[in-house]
C-alpha cells in the first residue's frame, strides 16, 4: 500500500514540476558520450540494490523528457525542514569521457515542508561538456513524501546544463519545497 502511494506522489510531483518549470531543454550530446536507458536502469539497480516500479517510471520520464544523460552522480544526501529546510550531500559525478569526481551540494529551501530524512541519490546530468561546469546553484522545486521510505525526482537547471536527482531514501518528512543547491568540489557547511 506504502509503495503504491509512494509511486502515485513520485508521479504527482514530476507532473507539477513539469508545469512549474515547463519541460526543461531537451538534451542533444554524442551518442558515444551518453548513457542508454538500460545501462541507467543497471546502475540504478547496483546503486539502489533493486529496482522499484516508481524507480523505473521515474527513470523512463526523464529519458522522455530529456534523453540520453552525459553524466551521473552517485551519492546520499541528509536533509529536513520546519518550512525552511536545509539540504546536504555527497557523491561521485561519472562521465564515459571525463571519468570520476568527487562532487558536494548543499543548499537551503523554503516551501511546506516538515520533517526530515535521509536518502541516496542517483542524479541523471544532461550537457555538461567540462566537469566543472557542475560546480554552481541549481533551483529547483521538489516535493517528497518519506513516510518510513520515499521516491522523489526533481528537474534542476542552470544554464544548459540539467539535472535530474531521483532520491529514495528513509525518514519521516512530507512537502513541498522552492530552494536552490550548490554544487561544489569541496564541502562546505554555509549552505548559501
Amino acid at each position: 500500500m506504502y509503495a503504491r502511494f509512494i509511486s502515485t506522489f513520485a508521479i504527482f510531483t514530476l507532473i507539477f514540476a513539469s508545469f512549474a518549470f515547463g519541460s526543461p531543454v531537451s538534451a542533444q550530446t554524442k551518442s558515444d558520450d551518453t548513457y542508454n536507458q538500460d545501462e541507467i536502469l543497471e546502475k540504478a539497480k547496483g546503486f539502489f540494490g533493486h529496482t522499484t516500479a516508481g524507480l523505473a517510471q521515474g527513470i523512463e520520464k526523464v529519458f522522455s523528457d530529456l534523453g540520453k544523460p552525459n553524466g551521473i552522480i552517485l551519492g546520499e544526501e541528509a536533509g529536513g525542514a520546519f518550512i525552511v529546510g536545509l539540504r546536504y550531500g555527497k557523491g561521485e559525478l561519472n562521465q564515459k569521457k571525463s571519468g570520476k569526481r568527487k562532487v558536494y551540494w548543499q543548499g537551503p529551501s523554503v516551501g511546506f515542508d516538515f520533517g526530515g530524512n535521509a536518502s541516496k541519490v542517483f542524479t541523471l546530468v544532461y550537457h555538461l561538456k567540462n566537469p566543472g561546469d557542475l560546480y554552481r546553484r541549481f533551483p529547483g522545486v521538489d516535493g517528497s513524501l518519506y513516510v518510513i521510505a520515499g521516491l522523489s525526482l526533481n528537474y534542476q537547471q542552470a544554464g544548459d546544463i540539467i539535472l535530474a536527482p531521483i532520491r529514495t531514501g528513509v525518514g519521516l518528512r512530507a512537502g513541498a519545497n522552492v530552494g536552490y543547491l550548490h554544487y561544489s568540489q569541496e564541502h562546505s557547511w554555509l549552505p548559501f
